[in-house]
């Protein structure tokens, strides 16, 4: 991985999704809230963003808010369940 780009992470409740925009293109996490449990089920960065840390940022920022909101996470997608597993801290957060 190189150098880390801190991102600004928003919340797009309506989409279902957490997103950052880097040198203009659009990083994001997907996800569908079903009974209180966030199906995290796609998180897409482009090839040229590729190992700026930016997908962890995002998932950290979806984390922190399932937290705070008291959601629950089912991680479909691979990129998330593998965050999780590295990160101890969120595993009281799965579904």
């Amino acid at each position: 991985m190189t150098e880390r780009t801190p991102v600004t992470v928003t919340h797009d409740a309506a989409a279902g999704r957490f997103e950052a925009v880097v040198d203009g293109r659009r990083c994001e996490l997907d996800y569908v809230l079903r009974n209180g449990v966030a199906v995290m089920h796609h998180t897409g960065v482009p090839p040229a963003l590729e190992g700026r840390g930016i997908a962890g940022q995002l998932v950290q920022a979806a984390m922190a808010h399932a937290r705070q909101a008291g959601w629950k996470v089912q991680p479909s997608c691979s990129y998330v369940a593998a965050w999780m597993r590295r990160h101890p801290d969120s595993q009281d957060l799965l579904a």
